[in-house]
């Protein structure tokens, strides 16, 4: 079942119900000041592997003083040996407005595909703005672009480094994108190879090269070196005319 604009897939019963069983063991460290607790991130696409990604959880707060952290903290369930591992962020409500101008994109994302564990669903109707929209999202994949090129030197003739850091970058590249579709008005499609698709071709970009990052991570299949070393610099050429285009691009 895929709801919210075919955003958000609904999370397999087994996830859905460990981390129902996590939160009860956290919540009542909170008591009155808790809010609202939700699953967020991957976790709620297509193709999510627990084996290799984390599960989000956003836990919403009134106070979070140092005596509710102490108790938060002692509440923690430890990690699993097996079995789903949790990654929690916890933040107060105020927390919340307040970084909603500052994260645009981090809470564009969140509000477009959550899923309310308990509570009242404060996130859905949450006033992100988009006045530094642009500016963000230029900003992050700039500094990404940056930070994939010197790895590239720096593991240079080192494809096992060089395929783990192609493959790490899909998920924070796939955010990026949802957010040009979506400064451009365009629909944002259901799963992140579309997304990357759909963006090669509103800014005219190689959709192969482009979609080397999420090839590399969720093509199921090993590359020999020279591959990978092509797949890199593919992406690398793709990001940077990307850069570009997001220089030159007009927003209301």
């Amino acid at each position: 079942m895929i709801t919210r604009g075919e955003l958000r897939m609904e999370p397999p019963a087994g996830i859905l119900s460990a981390a129902r069983a996590w939160l009860a063991k956290v919540r009542p460290a909170l008591e009155r000041d808790f809010i609202a607790a939700y699953l967020t991130g991957s976790v709620l696409t297509q193709g999510f592997d627990p084996q290799k990604s984390r599960i989000n959880i956003l836990v919403l707060s009134r106070s979070l003083s140092g005596d509710v952290l102490d108790a938060i903290a002692k509440a923690l369930p430890p990690p699993p040996r097996s079995g789903p591992r949790f990654d929690p962020l916890f933040m107060t409500h105020r927390n919340m407005e307040m970084s909603l101008d500052s994260f645009p994109i981090e809470w564009l994302e969140i509000q477009e595909r959550h899923l309310l564990l308990e509570g009242d669903d404060v996130v859905a109707t949450a006033q992100v703005p988009q006045t530094y929209l642009r500016l963000q999202c230029e900003h992050e994949l700039r500094g990404k672009f940056i930070q994939l090129r010197q790895a590239y030197l720096h593991f240079h003739g080192q494809a096992p480094e060089l395929e783990r850091t192609l493959a790490g970058a899909a998920s924070g590249f796939a955010a990026l994108f949802r957010t040009l579709l979506r400064l451009r008005g365009e629909p944002v499609p259901a799963t992140a190879a579309q997304v990357v698709e759909r963006v090669s071709d509103v800014f005219e970009l190689d959709a192969h090269g482009l979609l080397a990052a999420h090839l590399t991570r969720y093509g199921g299949r090993k590359h020999t070196a020279e591959e990978v070393a092509s797949h890199y610099r593919k992406f690398l050429t793709e990001l940077d005319r990307l850069s570009i285009a997001i220089d030159q691009l007009r927003v209301p």
